[in-house]
């Protein structure tokens, strides 16, 4: 008997379960959603503010759309929202699409891992908050924030706090020499029968009396001619006064907390960044509220560019030789005479330890480094 010959009738095709609909990459456009502005996020929910500074300016909660689970989504960015965005309670939109960001802060994990966080989107200036005592300053935490900063494109401005603590004189020599803009608070306790205020427990930890916090005026109105029409991020460790600062810049009402007696770290008080409108303020001027850090790791930053955050070292390259990395394993690196010469001031030295401990960190050995500075 003959083979018989097959043709393409032959074949059968079992049908599709799910329907014969062809499967496409291709998205809705969604031409007709709305920007907001995230203000904050929680469990998987996003606060966003639509049509801002208008009549029909509006608060929005939103899920993120499935195609953006691997999208990082950060207070400060502005966002597409499609579906309900009425803003009426119990309402919720969607968000399908994170519009191009203007600048991004990032930090690297705080244990050995380099992978990159997005802190905050789209802001102008990073305020790097320290306490001249009660916690003490780590310089180590300034010199990553200031880097952080800079590459980010991101203008920094130094806040001391609690300076009727400390004379913060030492501290602020250290950077005499950048074009910092520096601001100094001086707080005053006054008796309360309300909550302790930010870092006012007696220094034994008792919890008897209880205080409330006065900051320094002038101080407050100094940091308010630097922030309106900005979108400004507040970034330092707990117990260093950032929300103290933030309530009597936008009149809100974020915890505060003290400074352990014992460890001599922050308690936390704020469990996720919150952008506020500051009070009375041009439109456009935010401050975004960080909850307090434990370290700040550089694993992302390019060793290349971590120069750049110490221009008061930075001219003194011009006589390395070609391929110097300037770090401590470096011969005849112009750095040494650049410091040596006192071009750096008295400063100098601690500057060049402290720049030289960043770029010879591995990823690990960086990542322990923060850990180790930035820890309170």
């Amino acid at each position: 008997m003959a083979a018989r010959e097959w043709d393409e009738s032959d074949v059968r095709i079992r049908p599709n379960k799910r329907g014969s609909r062809p499967r496409t990459k291709e998205r809705p456009s969604h031409d007709d959603a709305v920007t907001g502005r995230v203000v904050t996020v929680d469990r998987g929910r996003y606060t966003t503010v639509v049509a801002e500074d208008t009549s029909d300016e509006r608060t929005v909660i939103a899920a993120r759309a499935r195609e953006l689970r691997r999208t990082p989504v950060v207070a400060g960015d502005f966002v597409a929202l499609v579906g309900d965005v009425s803003g009426r309670p119990d309402t919720l939109a969607r968000l399908v699409r994170v519009q191009d960001r203007a600048t991004v802060l990032r930090r690297s994990a705080d244990d050995d891992d380099p992978i990159e966080r997005v802190v905050v989107a789209n802001a102008d200036q990073l305020v790097i908050v320290v306490a001249a005592a009660n916690p003490e300053p780590r310089t180590g935490f300034i010199d990553r924030a200031l880097v952080a900063a800079y590459d980010a494109g991101i203008e920094p401005l130094l806040l001391v706090t609690k300076a009727d603590l400390k004379d913060p004189a030492s501290l602020l020599a250290t950077y005499e020499l950048l074009p910092l803009t520096v601001v100094v608070s001086r707080t005053a306790e006054e008796a309360a029968e309300g909550d302790a205020g930010e870092g006012e427990r007696p220094a034994g930890g008792a919890e008897g009396a209880q205080h409330s916090v006065k900051l320094d005026d002038d101080a407050v109105a100094r940091l308010r001619e630097e922030l309106d029409g900005r979108v400004t991020v507040l970034l330092g460790h707990s117990g260093v006064g950032k929300s103290t600062m933030v309530n009597a810049l936008t009149g809100a009402s974020r915890a505060t907390g003290g400074v352990n007696a014992v460890t001599g770290r922050g308690r936390h008080t704020s469990s996720s960044a919150l952008a506020l409108r500051l009070d009375g303020a041009p439109p456009g001027s935010w401050i975004i509220d960080t909850p307090g850090i434990r370290s700040f790791g550089l694993a992302h930053v390019d060793p290349d560019r971590i120069l750049h955050a110490f221009p008061d070292l930075e001219q003194g390259t011009e006589d390395c030789a070609r391929g110097c990395r300037h770090d401590s394993s470096a011969v005849d690196c112009g750095l040494d005479a650049w410091v040596a010469g006192g071009h750096a001031g008295p400063q100098g030295p601690a500057r060049l330890a402290s720049l030289r401990r960043l770029l010879g960190a591995s990823p690990r050995e960086e990542a322990a480094d923060a850990k180790e500075l930035g820890s309170i």
